[in-house]
């Protein structure tokens, strides 16, 4: 065959990541998102594989290309069809070398035939087998593109559910924040009822408790639009979620261990690119191959005859056979541009095969650091809460003494909140973190995930099939009942 033949480029791997991690597990082939310990995470994440469009999509497009394939692999086989006609005309009687008026002859016949025909290219350069191998090529680049649907799915569903049970975090923190405020606003007005207290500071209590409540509803915005964001990836139109565990109940998964060469294999994006890469080069091969001349072989055999009745005589056989043989003289370059077209091609793939490898180092390092250093963050943060809410108490001690003013209070209990609503967000990005992990090394987990999709369907279809004949069932019942 002409053309190159594929062999893997050489990629620069790095021998260990640029942050390890000690406590790291070999748990890149499970399951994950079961760690989390949430049956309702469970059931989303299945709710999503059976129903999430952007799935059925990829299914539908890798039977696309299961077709192209097909059809360009048929190529390489004899093409055999057959025919037959029946008809009748007339002939002009002034027309022709030997016009046929005044000789007898009747202008008006019939034509019967039936015929068989066969055609085969012989791939002496090797293009068929070299569009096949590009064909093929792209069928796996399409299946390796679902996978990599899959794969963004469930750590889209996980982050977004992850964020949804942060932000109702957060609205609790602040309807309880809004509640104490409120408490304590009405004990100042008491108190500025009685002359206890200036019209300043229960001026200052109502501005304090107003703020948590105008962030009551700016929440509850964040919350419906993140349910409606989930209901899509679930393939569903936009609505309410269920709710499973808490943010604070949910079990942190153990982070995956993977060396970088394991990326190579693990990732559906770098197998796709290398399949894109794959096809490019094999299309190299394809467009040399116009080169060289095209050898065919062709035949017929049938019968023809003006009588149907005479149709299966021995006269009435005809056959024919060739070998058309058709080579480039002058093409005006247009096969060297379909060569150099192709060899661009090429360069490109090999290049996106090698930024995807890097994309995938840097997203496994990024991962690797942002756990680590959420994890250091949301320490400190535990701390600064537990700081914070001894300061707000010591301040109203110091406020109902007489000692300052009931500034330091609202700054207390301003910080107090704010670290609150931080913890919370840290909490949500420690989570993100570890599902951006599992994504970023890939693994044989999609590999379940795709077998659930899998399940998941043909358990689709099997209820739909038995629904279908209950209803026949049920519909030939209705018919045969009198009226």
């Amino acid at each position: 065959m002409v053309g190159p033949n594929y062999q893997r480029p050489e990629v620069d791997t790095p021998q260990t990541w640029r942050f390890e991690e000690k406590e790291a597990k070999d748990a890149a082939n499970t399951a994950w998102w079961e760690q989390f310990n949430d049956p309702v995470l469970n059931d989303l994440i299945l709710i999503a594989l059976r129903e999430n469009k952007d799935v059925m999509i990829a299914a539908a497009r890798v039977e696309e290309f299961a077709g192209l394939y097909g059809t360009t692999r048929a190529a390489l086989f004899p093409q055999i069809g057959a025919g037959a006609g029946y008809g009748r005309q007339r002939t002009s009687e002034l027309t022709g070398p030997s016009p046929l008026e005044d000789t007898g002859v009747n202008p008006t016949f019939n034509s019967s035939e039936l015929f068989l025909n066969a055609a085969w290219e012989i791939d002496l350069w090797g293009k068929l087998r070299r569009a096949t191998e590009a064909a093929r090529a792209n069928l796996l680049s399409t299946e390796e593109a679902r996978r990599t649907v899959i794969l963004t799915l469930v750590s889209s569903v996980a982050n977004s559910y992850i964020n949804l049970r942060g932000l109702d975090k957060q609205l609790e923190i602040t309807k309880q924040t809004a509640k104490n405020y409120k408490e304590g606003y009405d004990i100042f007005k008491l108190r500025f009822q009685y002359g206890i207290v200036s019209e300043i500071e229960v001026s200052q209590a109502k501005s304090q408790y107003e703020q948590a409540l105008a962030n009551i509803p700016l929440f509850e915005k964040f919350i419906a639009q993140q349910e409606n964001a989930l209901s899509v990836l679930l393939g569903r139109n936009p609505g309410p979620i269920s709710r499973g565990k808490t943010i604070d109940e949910l079990m942190l998964p153990a982070v995956p261990a993977g060396l970088p060469s394991d990326i190579l294999v693990n990732r559906p994006d770098i197998r796709q690119a290398e399949q894109n890469l794959i096809a490019a080069n094999a299309n190299i091969g394809v467009a040399k191959a116009l080169y060289f001349p095209s050898i065919s072989l062709t035949g017929l055999l049938g019968l023809a005859s003006n009588d149907l009745s005479d149709l299966f005589k021995g006269p009435a056989k005809t056959w024919s056979w060739a070998v058309p043989v058709a080579a480039p003289i002058f093409t005006g370059g247009a096969i060297a541009g379909q060569v150099k077209s192709a060899e661009a091609v090429q360069q490109q793939s090999l290049l996106t095969y090698q930024q995807a490898i890097q994309t995938a180092f840097r997203e496994v390092d990024d991962a690797l650091v942002d756990q680590k250093r959420t994890r250091e963050q949301l320490d400190a943060l535990v701390q600064q809460v537990g700081s914070l809410r001894k300061y707000a108490n010591l301040a109203w001690l110091r406020y109902e003494n007489g000692y300052t003013s009931y500034l330091e209070v609202l700054d207390a209990e301003s910080r107090l909140y704010n670290a609150e609503l931080v913890h919370t967000n840290a909490q949500g990005t420690l989570f993100q973190s570890l599902v951006n992990l599992y994504k970023a090394m890939g693994g044989g987990w999609v590999t379940e995930a795709d077998r659930m999709t899998i399940e998941t369907a043909n358990a689709n279809t099997a209820d739909k099939d038995s629904l279908s004949k209950q209803e026949s069932v049920a519909s030939k019942s209705v018919a045969g009942k009198p009226e």
